[in-house]
């Protein structure tokens, strides 16, 4: 659509004043007016929105106008509650994505199952528990609350292999904020599911967490199924599609799992393959399928980033601690990252940059491991930056030696 009708002024408005338009509207409520205040004049001026005004919009408010990604995520759900309804259905004459093991198909039935857990089974024992704060009703949405903590599959597939190809149309406002929504809502189920653990009698806190979780939750459905997923589908090539379901075994499926294989109506693309040769290093000649095997069965997982913060290669062994899909080649670093840990990123990188440090070093529990994961400036015999090197390991069985060991078991 090149432009619209203002019913009320019967005049012509281009795509560039309708722009502007909404950004003063999602200003407003930046400043404090009421949904309502503004829908009128949202109907009114500008009519429908297209998922690619959506996307424009959401970056220009940061880009532009300076507003943190942060304010941007809180507004995102105020503003979708004006969008809802008036977001233009893109048609497609042909439809793989209706096609069983396509990964909207798959993004989509999980949606479908996630909506029944939470706006059924949750909603359900909420209202149980809202009347009467009973052991079994605690059971019951701690149970609901361990299935939803599965999200977290759906929401990294979404984030580790959308994302980065959305990333390279140069779409990168509305992932930005849709990852910190992510993050916000996986909080909030960890936050729902300990009040209940450690419930005292103090229900309303309890109450609070819940209705958020469920009112996100659907919320984020409706963002992905009207905005993201429409959107991914008018920019990413088909070969790109195949990638991301040949990966997402990789991170995991929430709730269900893919309905078939998809097999697109073509010749399949070809598998990356390891080059023919040799490298000679210093200290000695590898082949590059020997140079691959090696590294990817080094007990620990590493990560390189260039000079430019630019992720160029990871190793993929069979226990790999962090999922890796080959989306994030290509990536910058700072893109890999939920935004609320960019900050971190950004300063380890500057010192390595600055050569104020040469490594750094943190250690966290993860399900059942004790993760050491250390960071070092890769630099020439120059001391030029060239870039970092990430080493990741688990070092739980570590801890639990003892004794020693001399001798073939």
């Amino acid at each position: 659509m090149s432009e619209i009708i203002n019913n009320r002024e019967q005049r012509t408005i281009s795509n560039t004043e309708r722009q502007t338009i909404l950004k003063e509207i999602i200003k407003d409520l930046h400043n404090g007016k009421s949904v309502e205040e503004v829908k009128a004049r949202f109907e009114e001026a500008a009519g429908s929105i297209t998922i690619a005004e959506i996307s424009q919009l959401e970056q220009a408010l940061m880009e532009e106008e300076g507003i943190p990604v942060e304010e941007v995520q809180r507004l995102c759900s105020v503003h979708s509650a004006i969008f809802k309804g008036s977001i233009e259905e893109i048609h497609r004459p042909q439809k793989p994505e209706e096609q069983p093991g396509h990964p909207i198909h798959t993004f989509k039935m999980e949606n479908k199952e996630i909506d029944l857990l939470v706006h059924f089974k949750m909603q359900l024992h909420y209202e149980r528990f809202e009347k009467e704060d009973s052991q079994e009703n605690i059971l019951k949405l701690t149970e609901d609350l361990n299935l939803l903590l599965d999200i977290d599959k759906h929401y990294s597939r979404k984030e580790n292999l959308l994302f980065p190809y959305l990333e390279k149309y140069g779409i990168m406002g509305p992932t930005k904020v849709m990852w910190g929504v992510d993050d916000t809502i996986r909080a909030a189920i960890k936050s729902a599911k300990d009040k209940l653990a450690n419930y005292s009698g103090e229900k309303q806190p309890v109450l609070d967490v819940l209705f958020f979780v469920i009112k996100e939750v659907g919320d984020m459905i409706f963002k992905e199924e009207h905005i993201l997923f429409p959107m991914a589908l008018q920019n990413l090539t088909e070969d790109e599609w195949v990638k991301i379901a040949h990966e997402s075994d990789e991170i995991g499926f929430c709730l269900t799992g893919p309905a078939g294989v998809w097999k697109p109506d073509r010749n399949e693309i070809k598998e990356d393959t390891i080059s023919s040769g040799y490298i000679r290093l210093q200290t000695g000649i590898l082949s590059l399928q020997q140079l691959e095997l090696l590294l990817n069965h080094l007990p620990v997982d590493i990560t390189f980033i260039d000079q430019d913060d630019v992720v160029r290669y990871f190793s993929h062994g069979k226990e790999r601690i962090f999922a890796r899909t080959k989306a994030v080649i290509g990536r910058t670093v700072q893109n890999c990252h939920p935004p609320k840990s960019v900050h971190v990123v950004e300063q380890l990188l500057q010192d390595f940059k600055s050569g104020a440090k040469d490594c750094e070093d943190f250690y966290i529990r993860f399900k059942d491991k004790y993760v050491y994961i250390r960071y070092f400036a890769v630099r020439d015999e120059n001391g030029q930056y060239m870039g970092t090197l990430e080493f990741t390991q688990n070092i739980a069985p570590i801890q639990a030696l003892s004794g020693e060991k001399r001798i073939l078991q």
